[in-house]
């Protein structure tokens, strides 16, 4: 039919035409190839008889008799054996890297490197006056980095237990954890965090060990507290001349008390043993199949390695000898450190894809064409991903998303989404623009981090998966809110090799969320789909009722107005004297800068905020979203405070994993809320 090259013809052929003529082409020319799900997609997850309505996993065969993976190899059952396994995976391949600057290339440190330095680490921290086993705690406060790793490792290699602390936690928190764990050494990452920890220091600290350089201020104000300060380094030199003896872990041994930030009172730790991790690591290795990690990927680190999302991930590579590289430390520069390291493998959060999404979506805005050539590609590939079909290197990978895709590196295969819900539109976007596969799981820290995760073919959205391996989950009923386990609606429960021991400490907590059958109750409200997999539609927790007797669910309101353009951030909040709700509300600065603009209305963003009209447009569309959500009339907010500055850890108004602080955001806008119920008297 054609004489000579396809790009002969283009300049002939009308823009779209063209692209679509090429489209084509390169389809047929690829002939990509169609993945077999693992599970059947309409039927995800086992059903067990009885009347408790429990899931399980279809990865594991035996599960049906409620068996749980605890590991994937006989030889690998704690993380001290899981990080000798990946040594001889990849081959003493590289194991960690980083990078001193944001010019300079990353280098690494090889795994058997990687492993002597963690033992003489290790064997420093005894030199120390620390004792070997489970019943000495470790403090651990630093941002991802090759030491962190070292530290953990050292531990391990002793049977110590590593407790994070992170900044977020706030000095307060830090001291309270430090005392309540009796913690009487720190790794500690610089000269700031040093003061950090200084200036509420409790009584058994006695030890600081500082990765950088300190200032003679410093060490001097430790010196007047009584406290030692060492070098990183000194302390790994004066392992390797001692030498002591490992004490390796047992499986059924702490590795870590995780302490959650929690919304109210002081922060709870978690106890989580080596088994619970392994476990965890192990369900979600079984679960990806073909796509799971292997020796030659390479995984970019830049999530909090105190929280348990990317410390199982990180352990995920670890166990079969793949390289994890660690972001220079500054969010902004994510992009440079990732098209530096190009990472194969990369743990991520909705609020990441989010940005992402929305950066695309204003640029595209400056042009039609570009608009035009997107919304092609993107329907191209989502067919694709509707049959099966991952891959990035369709003609429409090179043509319209090459720019997102080298953003990110330009080799991603493999991305775990977690933390919080993340947007259909936003995970449909991210899989045919990044053109790998991303799945997206649900968990708690008490869980180690996974309960479920989406299948592998699974291209429909807003959902989490059936269970993984190495636990089985069940809905019991709320009466309160209305949700039956017997409709498939319920609070989430979780019983498994996942589940933890308990709060370090604190058994009338413990007690709260850990019933006498050993399940699990998250304060999460779920319902499965017909398919067999989770959804997450609800929160237990934050009820209130109001003066006429109603329930009132926040977040569940909370989560269909921030689906409103103009809202940004939205805090929902009612009384039991009072008989409606208010709302507090951060609007999109870029949304209404732009509406303001179109109608001629000037001013700053906090100028804006204060003008009626914004306020009525705001509070309108809001409750047309309510309306088609189906809302009750008492459930829609009755007026709304219009407020600039977002939410944000730093303000103390967000938790480290971005979930609301409610009585913090109560307190800090009570004169607003209380200016907002006198109006409306």
């Amino acid at each position: 039919m054609f004489q000579g090259s396809l790009e002969e013809y283009l300049p002939y052929l009308g823009g779209a035409g063209a692209l679509v003529l090429t489209g084509l082409a390169a389809y047929y020319a690829t002939k990509p190839t169609a993945e077999t799900p693992l599970v059947p997609l309409d039927c995800q997850s086992r059903l067990l008889p009885g009347a408790e309505y429990i899931r399980v996993s279809k990865f594991y065969k035996d599960s049906k008799e409620g068996k749980f993976v605890s590991y994937l190899h006989d030889d690998v059952r704690t993380l001290y054996e899981s990080f000798r396994r990946g040594a001889k995976e990849s081959n003493n391949g590289p194991c960690i890297g980083w990078r001193d600057g944001p010019t300079k290339p990353y280098q690494w440190l090889n795994y058997n490197e990687t492993l002597l330095r963690a033992k003489n680490l290790g064997s420093g921290l005894i030199s120390c006056g620390l004792i070997p086993g489970t019943q000495t705690l470790v403090g651990l406060y630093s941002q991802n980095c090759p030491e962190w790793v070292l530290t953990e490792q050292a531990c391990y290699n002793y049977s110590l237990v590593v407790v994070p602390l992170y900044d977020t936690l706030g000095p307060d928190a830090c001291a309270y954890i430090i005392n309540q764990a009796d913690i009487s050494l720190v790794v500690c990452e610089d000269d700031k965090k040093c003061n950090l920890l200084l200036d509420k220091a409790p009584r058994c600290l006695r030890k600081l060990i500082v990765i950088k350089e300190t200032k003679s201020s410093t060490n001097q104000r430790a010196k007047n507290r009584g406290i030692e300060l060492l070098r990183f380094e000194d302390v790994e030199r004066l392992g390797a001349q001692k030498n002591h003896p490992e004490v390796p872990p047992k499986p059924t041994d702490l590795c870590t008390i995780c302490y959650t930030s929690g919304t109210t009172g002081h922060p709870k730790g978690v106890m989580l043993s080596h088994q619970n991790v392994m476990a965890g690591v192990s369900a979600v290795l079984l679960q990806l199949g073909d796509h799971k990690p292997n020796a030659k990927d390479v995984m970019i680190s830049f999530l909090p390695l105190a929280h348990m999302l990317e410390r199982c991930c990180e352990n995920g590579m670890y166990i079969v000898g793949g390289s994890v590289g660690f972001y220079g430390g500054d969010i902004k520069k994510l992009s440079d450190d990732m098209k530096a390291l190009r990472p194969t493998v990369m743990p991520a959060v909705p609020r990441l894809l989010n940005r992402l999404y929305d950066r695309v979506q204003a640029e595209l805005q400056s042009s039609f064409f570009k608009r035009m050539v997107f919304n092609m590609g993107i329907r191209a590939k989502e067919s694709e991903i509707k049959k099966c079909i991952i891959r990035g290197n369709s003609f429409w990978d090179k043509v319209a998303f090459k720019k997102i895709r080298e953003s990110m590196g330009g080799r991603l295969r493999l991305m775990v989404v977690g933390s919080a819900p993340l947007a259909g539109n936003v995970l449909t976007f991210a899989r045919c623009t990044l053109g790998c596969l991303i799945v997206e799981g649900y968990g708690q820290t008490e869980c180690c981090a996974p309960i479920t995760l989406t299948v592998q073919g699974d291209y429909i959205p807003e959902h989490v998966g059936p269970p993984v391996a190495c636990c089985c989950v069940k809905l019991v009923d709320v009466p309160e809110m209305e949700y039956w386990a017997a409709n498939n609606q319920g609070e989430v429960c979780v019983k498994g090799t996942n589940v933890f021991y308990g709060y370090y400490k604190n058994p009338e907590k413990t007690a709260e969320v850990i019933d006498e059958q050993g399940w699990h109750h998250t304060g999460d409200v779920g319902m499965w789909l017909p398919n067999g997999v989770l959804k997450i539609i609800d929160r237990k927790k934050h009820i209130f009722k109001l003066s006429q007797g109603e329930y009132i669910v926040p977040e569940k309101i909370e989560n269909i107005y921030i689906r409103s353009q103009y809202v940004h951030q939205v805090f929902v909040h009612g009384e039991s004297l009072k008989s409606c709700v208010v709302a507090i509300v951060v609007p999109d600065v870029d949304v209404v800068k732009c509406w303001a603009l179109e109608n001629k209305i000037p001013g700053t963003l906090s100028v804006l905020c204060a003008n009626p009209e914004v306020k009525k447009l705001i509070h309108e569309d809001m409750l047309a979203w309510g309306k088609e959500a189906g809302l009750k009339s008492f459930e829609q907010v009755k007026d709304i405070y219009l407020h600039p500055d977002p939410f944000s850890v730093q303000n103390g108004l967000l938790t480290p994993t971005l979930k609301t602080k409610r009585p913090q955001l109560k307190a800090y806008f009570k004169p607003q809320i209380d200016d907002l119920y006198k109006n409306l008297d």
